[in-house]
């Protein structure tokens, strides 16, 4: 995630705008930018709806179905890496209007994909353009935006929580026409958002106004050991949370209409927990405490979802997938508070977040092609929830190991949400 750290702090009383008064001023190129942005995060819950369809249609067994969010995840992983030193290289607007067109590209031709090695191949374009256009998204708006830098991110979550709940319906309603439907329709919206910001958004300036950014920076930091422990904790979450993503879908084996209101009932409590809930938990008993406790509820939520598919109750796995959404959204912002409580002020916030990100994803991503082959080497649908929780307990154990009065902090960066929801 592009960073503006830089921007000057707004004075206390800017902070009291509501998200009324924060719409209501607002210029152009803010808005194209955040129609844009919920298009992006649309397509994150567009596959969940339709994936049994695919199944069925495409003739696909689990582990190829499990790539189609395992190669997505897994390009993430490494575009962390390659984010920062794009929009150094090349210019925030550059960036942003690749990955837009990236993820126009690869949309559109999901709708024609012929079999299932061909969505996923795909896939890995889609999630590459999603990784360079959300990681300029945020400055854009921050930038452009009238008002505080707080009543920007309030924007920017505002955008946050209508994709996540959106997409899944979205994928839902179109998928009761065909499997090919939601991808033709997201790369449509997309392909409006792509020029809108093409022309209205403000050209790029030179190079030497620009923060440097190497590819290996992310890497580097790392080294603090409060964020490399922290990032270790997030990447098992993280296969928990994938677990649900990925697997979720085939277990329940329901149609896209019913399919798709469980998961727009994950993301509603997804963005209502990570935005609401999460700054007064941390409020509350401090961020490393409400991490602690949001992993524990995972964990047994996870639980519930395995005594779904033992005792074949759709519902009840059903069920534990919106419960999910409440400690995913607290997670998604509690640990990158953590995460980012870390620093020292010798790396930049943007160069922080990426490292923590790469690790993130890359729990992700094992997790999402590993879910299939735990199914099949166990011989029970339910071990993949099973190993969830496990993952959960491990990464119980990492963040207990984190020290410091900031990982305790009772206040959660502003960034925090929006750093953390891109793994969704």
């Amino acid at each position: 995630m592009t960073v503006t750290e830089n921007r000057p702090a707004a004075p206390a009383d800017e902070h009291d705008h509501s998200l009324l008064e924060t719409f209501r001023q607002q210029p152009r190129t803010v808005w194209v930018t955040a129609f844009a942005a919920v298009v992006a995060f649309m397509g994150i819950g567009l596959v969940d709806p339709i994936l049994h369809t695919i199944a069925e249609a495409l003739n696909a067994p689990p582990e190829k179905l499990t790539l189609l969010f395992g190669v997505y995840v897994g390009v993430q992983c490494v575009a962390m890496l390659l984010t920062g030193w794009a929009a150094y290289r090349f210019g925030p607007k550059r960036t942003l209007t690749i990955g837009l067109s990236l993820i126009v590209i690869a949309a559109g031709i999901s709708a024609f994909a012929g079999d299932i090695d061909q969505l996923i191949a795909y896939r890995v374009l889609w999630g590459l353009g999603n990784a360079l256009f959300l990681a300029t998204a945020l400055a854009f708006i921050v930038t452009a935006a009238k008002g505080s830098q707080a009543g920007a991110i309030m924007l920017y979550e505002a955008a946050l929580g209508i994709g996540l709940a959106v997409g899944p319906l979205l994928g839902a309603v179109l998928g009761e026409v065909s499997w090919r439907a939601p991808f033709a329709g997201t790369a449509t919206l997309m392909l409006i958002g792509a020029i809108l910001c093409a022309v209205m958004l403000p050209s790029d300036g030179p190079r030497a106004g620009r923060t440097r950014v190497r590819i290996v920076d992310p890497l580097k930091a790392l080294r603090n050991r409060t964020l490399l422990i922290t990032s270790i904790g997030s990447a098992f979450y993280t296969g928990a949370l994938f677990t649900v993503i990925a697997w979720a879908p085939i277990a329940m084996g329901l149609r896209p209409l019913y399919a798709g209101l469980v998961f727009f009932g994950w993301g509603v409590l997804t963005a209502f927990a990570g935005v609401l809930v999460a700054p007064w938990l941390a409020e509350h008993i401090g961020q490393k405490r409400g991490v602690l406790a949001a992993i524990t509820l995972y964990a047994a939520v996870m639980a519930l979802a395995a005594a779904g598919v033992l005792t074949d109750q759709v519902w009840l796995i059903g069920l534990a997938v919106i419960l999910s959404g409440f400690p995913s959204g607290v997670l998604n912002t509690l640990f990158t508070g953590v995460a980012m409580s870390s620093g020292d002020g010798s790396t930049p916030q943007s160069v922080s977040s990426a490292g923590y990100s790469f690790l993130r994803w890359m729990g992700a991503a094992i997790s999402a092609v590993l879910v299939a082959y735990l199914a099949e080497w166990f011989g029970s649908m339910a071990a993949p929830f099973w190993f969830a929780a496990l993952y959960c307990a491990v990464a119980v154990a990492a963040v207990s190991f984190v020290r410091g009065q900031a990982a305790e902090s009772h206040d959660v960066d502003d960034t925090a949400a929006l750093v953390g929801a891109e793994e969704n």
